[in-house]
Protein backbone atom coordinates (compact mmCIF):
# COMPACT_ATOMS: atom_id res chain seq x y z
CA UNK A 1 0.00 0.00 0.00
CA UNK A 2 1.33 3.42 -0.89
CA UNK A 3 1.79 5.78 2.00
CA UNK A 4 1.55 9.56 1.89
CA UNK A 5 2.60 12.12 4.46
CA UNK A 6 0.05 14.67 3.35
CA UNK A 7 -3.70 14.50 3.75
CA UNK A 8 -5.82 14.83 0.65
CA UNK A 9 -6.47 18.45 -0.35
CA UNK A 10 -10.02 18.81 -1.69
CA UNK A 11 -9.18 21.39 -4.34
CA UNK A 12 -6.14 19.52 -5.68
CA UNK A 13 -6.11 16.32 -7.76
CA UNK A 14 -5.11 13.33 -5.64
CA UNK A 15 -2.09 12.68 -7.87
CA UNK A 16 -0.65 16.12 -7.16
CA UNK A 17 -1.19 15.69 -3.44
CA UNK A 18 0.57 12.31 -3.56
CA UNK A 19 3.48 13.74 -5.57
CA UNK A 20 3.94 16.62 -3.12
CA UNK A 21 3.98 14.17 -0.25
CA UNK A 22 6.52 11.97 -2.02
CA UNK A 23 8.95 14.82 -2.72
CA UNK A 24 8.47 16.08 0.82
CA UNK A 25 9.36 12.60 2.12
CA UNK A 26 12.56 12.57 0.03
CA UNK A 27 13.87 15.53 2.04
CA UNK A 28 13.62 13.60 5.36
CA UNK A 29 11.87 16.46 7.18
CA UNK A 30 12.50 15.14 10.69
CA UNK A 31 16.24 15.40 10.11
CA UNK A 32 15.83 18.89 8.69
CA UNK A 33 14.12 20.02 11.90
CA UNK A 34 17.21 19.09 13.93
CA UNK A 35 19.45 21.01 11.53
CA UNK A 36 17.23 24.10 11.72
CA UNK A 37 17.24 24.03 15.52
CA UNK A 38 21.04 24.13 15.60
CA UNK A 39 21.15 26.81 12.89
CA UNK A 40 18.70 29.01 14.77
CA UNK A 41 20.58 28.54 18.04
CA UNK A 42 23.87 29.50 16.44
CA UNK A 43 22.32 32.64 14.93
CA UNK A 44 20.92 33.68 18.30
CA UNK A 45 24.28 33.18 20.04
CA UNK A 46 26.17 34.95 17.25
CA UNK A 47 23.84 37.95 17.39
CA UNK A 48 23.77 38.04 21.17
CA UNK A 49 19.98 37.99 21.05
CA UNK A 50 17.18 38.24 18.48
CA UNK A 51 18.17 38.16 14.81
CA UNK A 52 16.74 40.43 12.11
CA UNK A 53 13.62 38.60 10.91
CA UNK A 54 14.37 38.59 7.17
CA UNK A 55 17.86 37.19 7.68
CA UNK A 56 16.61 34.64 10.20
CA UNK A 57 13.81 33.29 8.03
CA UNK A 58 15.88 33.30 4.84
CA UNK A 59 18.73 31.42 6.50
CA UNK A 60 16.40 28.79 7.91
CA UNK A 61 14.67 28.40 4.56
CA UNK A 62 18.02 28.05 2.80
CA UNK A 63 19.17 25.57 5.42
CA UNK A 64 16.03 23.49 4.90
CA UNK A 65 16.61 23.49 1.14
CA UNK A 66 20.28 22.53 1.49
CA UNK A 67 19.50 19.71 3.91
CA UNK A 68 16.61 18.56 1.73
CA UNK A 69 18.92 18.46 -1.28
CA UNK A 70 21.51 16.35 0.54
CA UNK A 71 18.88 13.99 1.93
CA UNK A 72 17.31 13.56 -1.50
CA UNK A 73 20.65 12.62 -3.05
CA UNK A 74 21.16 10.18 -0.18
CA UNK A 75 17.80 8.60 -1.02
CA UNK A 76 18.84 8.29 -4.67
CA UNK A 77 22.07 6.50 -3.79
CA UNK A 78 20.50 4.24 -1.17
CA UNK A 79 17.43 3.22 -3.16
CA UNK A 80 18.86 -0.27 -3.68
CA UNK A 81 19.23 -1.05 0.00
CA UNK A 82 16.00 0.81 0.84
CA UNK A 83 14.17 -1.68 -1.38
CA UNK A 84 15.61 -4.62 0.56
CA UNK A 85 14.60 -3.36 4.02
CA UNK A 86 10.90 -3.67 4.80
CA UNK A 87 10.74 -0.43 6.78
CA UNK A 88 12.07 1.61 3.83
CA UNK A 89 10.68 -0.34 0.86
CA UNK A 90 7.69 1.98 0.52
CA UNK A 91 9.73 5.16 0.23
CA UNK A 92 9.17 7.15 -3.00
CA UNK A 93 12.25 5.94 -4.91
CA UNK A 94 12.35 2.19 -4.14
CA UNK A 95 8.58 2.01 -4.62
CA UNK A 96 8.89 3.65 -8.04
CA UNK A 97 6.58 6.58 -7.29
CA UNK A 98 9.48 8.98 -8.02
CA UNK A 99 12.07 8.26 -10.70
CA UNK A 100 15.79 8.83 -10.01
CA UNK A 101 16.10 11.52 -12.68
CA UNK A 102 13.18 13.41 -11.15
CA UNK A 103 14.82 13.25 -7.74
CA UNK A 104 18.12 14.52 -9.22
CA UNK A 105 16.42 17.60 -10.66
CA UNK A 106 14.59 18.15 -7.38
CA UNK A 107 17.83 17.95 -5.37
CA UNK A 108 19.62 20.30 -7.76
CA UNK A 109 16.81 22.84 -7.57
CA UNK A 110 16.88 22.80 -3.76
CA UNK A 111 20.67 23.28 -3.70
CA UNK A 112 20.48 26.22 -6.13
CA UNK A 113 17.71 27.86 -4.10
CA UNK A 114 19.75 27.47 -0.90
CA UNK A 115 22.90 28.95 -2.43
CA UNK A 116 21.16 31.90 -4.09
CA UNK A 117 19.10 32.71 -1.02
CA UNK A 118 22.10 32.77 1.31
CA UNK A 119 24.22 34.68 -1.19
CA UNK A 120 21.62 37.42 -1.64
CA UNK A 121 20.24 37.73 1.89
CA UNK A 122 23.29 36.73 3.96
CA UNK A 123 26.78 36.36 2.47
CA UNK A 124 29.03 34.20 0.33
CA UNK A 125 30.62 32.39 3.30
CA UNK A 126 27.31 31.05 4.57
CA UNK A 127 26.31 30.02 1.05
CA UNK A 128 29.57 28.12 0.53
CA UNK A 129 29.27 26.44 3.92
CA UNK A 130 25.79 25.19 3.02
CA UNK A 131 27.17 23.68 -0.18
CA UNK A 132 30.05 22.18 1.81
CA UNK A 133 27.51 20.50 4.06
CA UNK A 134 25.88 18.88 1.03
CA UNK A 135 29.28 17.80 -0.31
CA UNK A 136 30.40 16.24 2.99
CA UNK A 137 27.11 14.40 3.54
CA UNK A 138 27.08 12.99 0.03
CA UNK A 139 30.79 12.58 -0.73
CA UNK A 140 32.18 11.61 2.66
CA UNK A 141 29.28 9.88 4.41
CA UNK A 142 26.97 8.49 1.71
CA UNK A 143 29.43 7.52 -1.02
CA UNK A 144 32.65 6.85 0.88
CA UNK A 145 32.05 5.72 4.45
CA UNK A 146 28.50 4.49 4.93
CA UNK A 147 29.08 1.16 3.17
CA UNK A 148 32.76 0.75 4.02
CA UNK A 149 33.60 1.78 7.61
CA UNK A 150 32.29 1.44 11.16
CA UNK A 151 33.35 5.08 11.61
CA UNK A 152 30.83 6.20 8.98
CA UNK A 153 28.57 8.09 11.37
CA UNK A 154 31.52 9.57 13.30
CA UNK A 155 33.40 11.15 10.40
CA UNK A 156 30.32 11.63 8.27
CA UNK A 157 28.68 13.32 11.24
CA UNK A 158 30.66 16.43 10.36
CA UNK A 159 28.00 17.16 7.76
CA UNK A 160 25.33 17.38 10.44
CA UNK A 161 27.54 19.74 12.44
CA UNK A 162 27.83 22.29 9.62
CA UNK A 163 24.39 23.99 10.05
CA UNK A 164 25.57 25.96 13.14
CA UNK A 165 28.48 27.25 11.07
CA UNK A 166 26.04 28.38 8.38
CA UNK A 167 23.91 30.20 10.94
CA UNK A 168 26.91 31.85 12.58
CA UNK A 169 28.39 32.95 9.26
CA UNK A 170 25.03 34.31 8.09
CA UNK A 171 24.95 36.66 11.08
CA UNK A 172 28.62 37.65 11.41
CA UNK A 173 30.19 36.93 8.03
CA UNK A 174 32.98 34.96 9.72
CA UNK A 175 33.64 31.89 11.85
CA UNK A 176 34.89 32.45 15.39
CA UNK A 177 36.07 29.88 17.92
CA UNK A 178 32.55 29.90 19.36
CA UNK A 179 31.15 28.80 15.99
CA UNK A 180 33.58 25.89 15.93
CA UNK A 181 32.60 24.99 19.50
CA UNK A 182 28.99 24.67 18.32
CA UNK A 183 30.25 22.49 15.47
CA UNK A 184 32.12 20.32 18.00
CA UNK A 185 29.05 19.90 20.22
CA UNK A 186 26.98 18.48 17.36
CA UNK A 187 29.92 16.40 16.13
CA UNK A 188 30.46 14.77 19.54
CA UNK A 189 26.71 14.35 20.15
CA UNK A 190 26.05 12.52 16.86
CA UNK A 191 27.51 9.07 17.71
CA UNK A 192 25.68 8.65 21.05
CA UNK A 193 22.50 9.79 19.34
CA UNK A 194 22.74 7.60 16.24
CA UNK A 195 24.32 4.39 17.50
CA UNK A 196 21.37 3.48 19.77
CA UNK A 197 19.18 3.87 16.69
CA UNK A 198 21.54 1.56 14.81
CA UNK A 199 21.33 -0.93 17.68
CA UNK A 200 17.55 -0.94 17.32
CA UNK A 201 17.67 -1.89 13.62
CA UNK A 202 20.96 -3.80 13.44
CA UNK A 203 19.25 -6.71 11.67
CA UNK A 204 18.29 -4.41 8.79
CA UNK A 205 21.85 -3.12 8.50
CA UNK A 206 23.17 -6.70 8.56
CA UNK A 207 20.78 -7.70 5.79
CA UNK A 208 22.04 -4.99 3.43
CA UNK A 209 25.72 -5.16 4.43
CA UNK A 210 26.06 -1.75 6.06
CA UNK A 211 28.95 -1.95 8.60
CA UNK A 212 27.38 0.07 11.38
CA UNK A 213 29.22 -0.13 14.69
CA UNK A 214 26.69 -2.44 16.43
CA UNK A 215 26.72 -4.82 13.46
CA UNK A 216 30.51 -5.16 13.31
CA UNK A 217 31.61 -4.70 16.94
CA UNK A 218 28.49 -5.78 18.81
CA UNK A 219 26.16 -4.07 21.27
CA UNK A 220 28.53 -4.15 24.26
CA UNK A 221 31.43 -2.45 22.46
CA UNK A 222 29.10 0.11 20.91
CA UNK A 223 27.59 0.93 24.30
CA UNK A 224 31.04 1.59 25.76
CA UNK A 225 31.89 3.95 22.92
CA UNK A 226 28.57 5.74 23.36
CA UNK A 227 29.49 6.26 27.01
CA UNK A 228 32.89 7.77 26.11
CA UNK A 229 31.38 10.20 23.62
CA UNK A 230 28.73 11.19 26.15
CA UNK A 231 31.42 11.88 28.77
CA UNK A 232 33.18 14.16 26.29
CA UNK A 233 29.98 16.01 25.48
CA UNK A 234 29.82 18.01 28.73
CA UNK A 235 33.25 19.69 28.60
CA UNK A 236 32.73 20.46 24.91
CA UNK A 237 29.32 21.99 25.64
CA UNK A 238 30.69 24.12 28.48
CA UNK A 239 33.31 25.69 26.20
CA UNK A 240 30.58 28.19 25.31
CA UNK A 241 30.57 29.32 28.95
CA UNK A 242 34.32 29.21 29.55
CA UNK A 243 36.64 30.21 28.01
CA UNK A 244 34.60 31.49 25.06
CA UNK A 245 32.07 33.39 27.17
CA UNK A 246 29.26 33.51 24.62
CA UNK A 247 26.76 31.75 26.92
CA UNK A 248 26.01 32.37 30.56
CA UNK A 249 25.20 30.49 33.74
CA UNK A 250 21.65 29.60 32.67
CA UNK A 251 22.93 27.73 29.62
CA UNK A 252 25.60 26.06 31.76
CA UNK A 253 23.11 24.80 34.32
CA UNK A 254 20.71 23.52 31.66
CA UNK A 255 23.53 21.80 29.77
CA UNK A 256 24.75 20.17 32.99
CA UNK A 257 21.26 18.97 33.93
CA UNK A 258 20.62 17.47 30.50
CA UNK A 259 24.03 15.84 30.47
CA UNK A 260 23.44 14.22 33.87
CA UNK A 261 20.23 12.65 32.55
CA UNK A 262 21.97 11.66 29.32
CA UNK A 263 24.89 9.99 31.11
CA UNK A 264 22.51 8.19 33.49
CA UNK A 265 20.62 6.59 30.62
CA UNK A 266 23.80 5.76 28.73
CA UNK A 267 25.22 4.07 31.83
CA UNK A 268 22.06 1.92 31.91
CA UNK A 269 22.79 1.00 28.31
CA UNK A 270 26.36 0.01 29.21
CA UNK A 271 25.04 -2.25 31.96
CA UNK A 272 22.42 -3.92 29.75
CA UNK A 273 23.13 -3.13 26.08
CA UNK A 274 20.02 -4.87 24.75
CA UNK A 275 17.75 -2.21 26.28
CA UNK A 276 18.67 -0.04 23.31
CA UNK A 277 15.23 -0.50 21.79
CA UNK A 278 13.76 1.95 24.25
CA UNK A 279 16.87 3.98 25.08
CA UNK A 280 16.98 6.21 22.01
CA UNK A 281 13.43 7.34 22.60
CA UNK A 282 14.69 8.75 25.89
CA UNK A 283 17.74 10.36 24.26
CA UNK A 284 16.05 12.15 21.37
CA UNK A 285 14.98 15.12 23.49
CA UNK A 286 18.64 15.78 24.37
CA UNK A 287 19.53 16.96 20.85
CA UNK A 288 19.94 20.56 22.01
CA UNK A 289 22.40 19.93 24.87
Amino acid sequence: MQRTLWAEVPWLPSGITQACGDYYQLTKPRLILLFLITTAGAMWVAAGGPVESQLFLATLMAGACAAGSANTINCIYDRDIDYVMERTRHRPLPSGRVQPWQAVFFAAALAIIAFVLLLTVANLLSACLAMAGIAVYIGVYTYWLKRSSTQNIVIGGAAGAIPPLVGWAAVTGELSWAAWALFAIIFVWTPPHFWPLAMMIDEDYTKVGIPMMPVVNGAESTARQIFLYTLLLLPVSLLLVYPLGVSGAVYGVIALGLWVEFIRKVWSLVQTPMISKWLDRCLNFLCCI
